[in-house]
């Protein structure tokens, strides 16, 4: 009799973002991908139905998986059902995204907000690991978008990226996008970050925030700028996180 390929027994996590699908085997115990990840662009339209063809391909390049899946959706979740789509096809509102996966690829299939799923790497594996309490993660890209996580559980769906400051969307005016937009200094964005951070400690008063997104590199450049009362890490995992942290929501479900 065959061994058992020590793929078969991890999770698979792919993370749907809006110029590639990327996925891979995860080693829970490593908190890192148990084979090479692989990427495929982004189907456009990006259509449910489209995105499930991906998935399907997806998976076939790795025959020896067959574990539970995890996938990273940038829209509100719950029940598996998708409930906002403000950078994705209209399409995927209301779509039972759990369902239609699992039906298409014939895997158990559980889909999570990306923001939520960085934020469960983070805090099992990343710059959050053995903390309790209250940690927000945040991630500055595009947009922010956020992760609210109490000793180790998620409260799904904190869209805090979306809070009104001063009668402005908050992530349109401090995202980094807004600073790459705007041609901002770091002491400028980080004048805007600090009301932003300052405006969570408020409304939360968390143990630890955790900033994430491709900025998060040179977080020595304005991190030390922000003066806040809570502590604050950059993320460890990076571009890994969100496949990670798919594969670990899948384990749970």
């Amino acid at each position: 009799m065959d061994a058992v390929s020590p793929i078969s027994q991890h999770p698979f996590g792919i993370d749907f973002g809006g110029t590639g699908i990327k996925g891979a085997p995860v080693d829970l115990d490593a908190g890192d991908f148990a084979a090479e990840r692989v990427r495929i662009p982004t189907p456009h339209p990006a259509t449910p139905e489209a995105v499930a063809e991906v998935f399907v391909d997806l998976l076939g390049r790795f025959p020896a998986s067959t574990g539970p899946v995890g996938v990273t959706v940038p829209g509100i979740v719950r029940h598996g059902v998708v409930h906002s789509a403000a950078n994705i096809d209209q399409a995927w509102i209301g779509t039972d995204a759990d369902a239609l996966f699992t039906r298409a690829t014939g895997r158990d299939v559980h889909v999570v907000n990306d923001a939520d799923a960085a934020g469960l790497a983070e805090v099992r594996y990343g710059a959050a690991r053995g903390r309790s309490g209250l940690v927000l993660v945040t991630t500055l890209g595009t947009g922010i978008g956020s992760a609210l996580v109490h000793d180790g559980v998620l409260v799904p769906n904190a869209e805090l990226g979306h809070l009104e400051i001063d009668g402005r969307n908050a992530e349109q005016w401090a995202a980094n996008s807004a600073r790459e937009r705007e041609d901002l200094s770091m002491k400028q964005w980080a004048k805007r970050l600090r009301t932003y951070y300052r405006t969570l400690e408020r409304l939360f008063s968390p143990d630890l925030f955790v900033i994430g997104g491709g900025i998060s590199k040179r977080a020595d450049e304005f991190v030390p700028l922000l003066d806040l009362e809570t502590e604050v890490l950059p993320a460890r995992l990076l571009n890994r996180a969100g496949v990670v942290g798919a594969a670990l929501q899948a384990s749970r479900a």
